[in-house]
């Protein structure tokens, strides 16, 4: 059904005497109010209600109908959805239904609590009395009603069709509305509630199901497939087909027909821009820039290497200072205390580091320093101190020979590392060099030997992970208690470990305790020290580094390889990433277009186990009295489909197949559609309100305090007067 809303407030409210009545329809979906003998009502409006709160006060408001989208600027309509009043069809939230009469009432333009107009209001076939009742005392108390009548929408909608010569006084009516779906027989002008049958079952079903479809087909735009946007594709897109099982089928086949019944519904799509070439002026201006910028380094260079060469020319006219006054001096200790005030240990050192300073101050002055005046300081003289016995040394010249020794030893640790470095190195690029010539020599070979490996590898660390958390689960190993014990998560130091411990604590817990007193008991204690442990946790794993180095060759010489899809037999195709384009913001609506309004027709499509319209029919004609001759072929003569959902194309031809296959050969069958179903309720509503026979079929407010509500278990509402 269309959503259009009418919700200006009128102006004419106190032009109409109080005994005009006011015509009400109900719906589930909509709320329509007006005035009797119009054909237009003058309020229509989404029944329903919602609270939102302010973003920045968190004040509470309430929006009836459809929310005004200027709202959402300020107010937060994401916690609070919609709410209706109905529950399949019948009101029983009457607090939300106040909200919903207070709106209309001051829509139409009343100005003040108290509505002085009768009024006729439509509600649902066979409607519950409590609900009834409900209604009536809302009215009563908190409007001042003078007297209420209630009728059938869909009845209101047969009589009103009947007048314009579309159906009979005797038929059926079949309505399908947003929650429910009736099929009420007529007899002489008065439905049958008797013969009613219902299915909860409509357009609100409808509309669920395509937006599960859809959601589930594209689940990147979630946020476009609102509820409105939805039911307007519904409405647009949505037909019944003759054939569902064909209908399927044609689309499984793929051919010319099943495309153009296929619709698109085009996203709002913004194209990605188009990097274009730079021009000649912006390389020029960029190679401008750079230079620009090259010469600032090479200006911030010199004064660095400026800064430098001062530095060092300061440094190197200190020592020369410092050497011309050590040739003033004669005596060697008084040599010695001078160094130590200088911060140095010896002459040599002064005269190393001037050798240092000089060469240093060459390189930064751009001067090639010759071979034969480079500095090359043994380790002897380098380390003069280390061979000297301790006695003969002073306090000072002590640290320093310790601190020579630790120099010493880490040199020489460095240049081991550094040496053991590079032998792997020259290993590793040996190895490379095989690798490379292998793969020349048969490149399918290889890429199948590299495979195996990464999924050999992948699968020992993957088993190793498993057995690590686990335990011996994967072994067939039944712990009851689900837990892994501490055994089972050691490496192989770590129980050979456990295991020294134990025999160690099995083989002296008897008699005395002598353990130490032997040298074989310190090598064990020495074995089990945690100091000794060669813990894999700690360093990295040679399996791990070498998948590392299997994935990276991969990669390298294999396009289509990707991390993990060689590890398992049911693998994943290689996400491949690309630029969004136009048909990615794109709906398709192929066999949604059929598939939810079936559900009409077989509910069980959505787990509600009920009848379909057309069985709902057949149900109703057997509930019909059996003593009226040919009562059933005038039912089936004069059908009439109203209500919103039975505005899809097809409706009526497959009405038809589906009665004319549960009725005998040769039954008259002839299907109708109403001239509005949407709008025909309130307007035969309306033209029953405006008779003057109406007043009888009301009841007032003295007869309801009076009567009470038990009064409205006889009520009975009179179409044909």
């Amino acid at each position: 059904m269309p959503f259009i809303s009418k919700i200006e407030r009128q102006s004419d409210y106190g032009s109409f005497n109080s005994s005009h009545p006011i015509v009400i329809d109900n719906g589930a979906s909509y709320f329509r109010i007006g005035w009797a003998g119009e054909n237009e009502p003058r309020v229509i409006f989404r029944n329903i209600v919602q609270r939102p709160r302010h973003k920045t006060t968190g004040e509470t408001v309430t929006v009836v109908g459809d929310h005004n989208p200027a709202l959402l600027k300020y107010f937060d309509c994401t916690r609070s959805g919609p709410r209706s009043a109905f529950e399949s069809n019948v009101v029983y939230q009457f607090e939300i239904m106040e909200y919903i009469l207070d709106f209309g009432f001051d829509r139409l333009g009343a100005d003040q609590s108290q509505i002085d107009h009768p009024i006729l209001i439509t509600e649902c076939a066979c409607n519950p009395v409590q609900s009834r009742g409900k209604m009536a005392e809302l009215l009563f108390e908190s409007y001042g009603v003078p007297s209420v009548a209630f009728g059938v929408d869909a009845a209101f909608s047969y009589k009103y069709n009947q007048q314009l010569g579309i159906c009979n006084d005797t038929g059926l009516a079949i309505t399908s509305g947003f929650t429910t779906s009736h099929v009420i027989p007529f007899i002489n002008g008065e439905p049958v509630y008797e013969a009613c049958c219902r299915t909860n079952v409509g357009g609100y079903h409808v509309t669920d199901y395509l937006k599960q479809l859809l959601s589930l087909k594209y689940p990147h735009h979630i946020s476009k497939l609102t509820w409105e946007r939805v039911e307007e594709l519904k409405m647009e897109h949505c037909y019944i087909a003759g054939d569902y099982a064909s209908e399927v089928q044609l689309f499984q086949r793929g051919d010319k027909e099943a495309e153009d019944k296929t619709r698109c519904w085009q996203l709002p799509w913004t194209p990605s821009p188009v990097e274009e070439p730079p021009s000649e002026e912006e390389i020029a201006r960029k190679a401008a820039l750079k230079e620009k910028q090259s010469q600032r380094l090479r200006e911030m260079a010199e004064a660095k290497r400026s800064s430098k060469i001062n530095e060092l020319e300061n440094e190197l006219k200190g020592l020369e200072f410092l050497l011309e006054e050590l040739k003033d001096i004669e005596e060697e200790d008084e040599i010695v205390s001078f160094l130590v005030s200088r911060g140095y240990a010896a002459k040599r050192e002064v005269e190393s580091a001037f050798a240092k300073v000089t060469q240093s101050l060459r390189k930064a002055k751009g001067e090639q320093v010759p071979s034969e005046e480079k500095v090359d300081i043994s380790a002897a003289e380098k380390y003069y101190l280390i061979d000297i016995p301790d006695d003969e040394l002073s306090a000072e010249q002590l640290k320093e020979k310790r601190r020579q020794v630790f120099l010493k030893s880490t040199t020489e640790a460095r240049q081991r590392a550094k040496q053991r470095r590079l032998e792997e190195e020259l290993e590793k690029e040996k190895e490379k060099k095989l690798e490379e010539q292998k793969r020349m020599e048969n490149p399918e070979c290889y890429l199948e030997q590299l495979r195996a490996k990464y999924k050999e590898l992948s699968e020992k660390l993957e088993q190793r992970k498993r057995l690590k958390t686990n335990g011996n689960h994967a072994n067939g190993n039944n712990n009851v208690s689900g837990g892994v014990g501490r055994g089972e998560r050691l490496n192989a130091a770590q129980r050979e470990r456990m295991r020294l411990l134990t025999t160690a604590a099995f083989d002296r817990g008897k008699g005395e305790d002598t353990f130490g007193q032997r040298d074989e008991d310190w090598q064990l204690y020495k074995l089990m020290s945690r100091d000794n442990d060669d813990d894999d946790d700690d360093k990295p794993d040679h399996d791990e580094t070498e998948l590392a180095r299997i994935s990276s060759r991969l990669r390298e010489i294999d396009p289509t390889f990707f991390p993990g899809s060689e590890s398992g037999a049911s693998a994943s195709e290689v996400p491949r990433f690309r630029p969004l384009t136009k048909e990615d913001f794109q709906i398709i609506l192929g066999v949604e277009r059929f598939r939810c309004p079936e559900v009409l027709f077989n509910p069980n499509f959505i787990g509600i186990d009920q009848s379909g319209l057309d069985e709902m029919v057949g149900v109703s004609l057997r509930r019909l009295p059996s003593w009226v001759q040919g009562l059933e072929d005038k039912m089936t003569s004069s059908i009439l489909v109203t209500g919103g959902s039975c505005l899809y194309p097809g409706m009526g031809e497959r009405l038809e197949a589906g009665i004319r296959m549960i009725r005998p050969c040769g039954t008259p069958i002839k299907v109708v559609r109403a001239t509005d179903p949407i709008m025909d309720a309130w307007r035969g509503a309306s033209v029953y309100a405006a008779a003057m026979q109406f007043p009888q079929q009301t009841f007032s407010r003295t007869d309801y305090y009076d009567k009470g509500e038990d009064w409205l278990r006889r009520y009975k509402f009179k179409y044909t007067i």
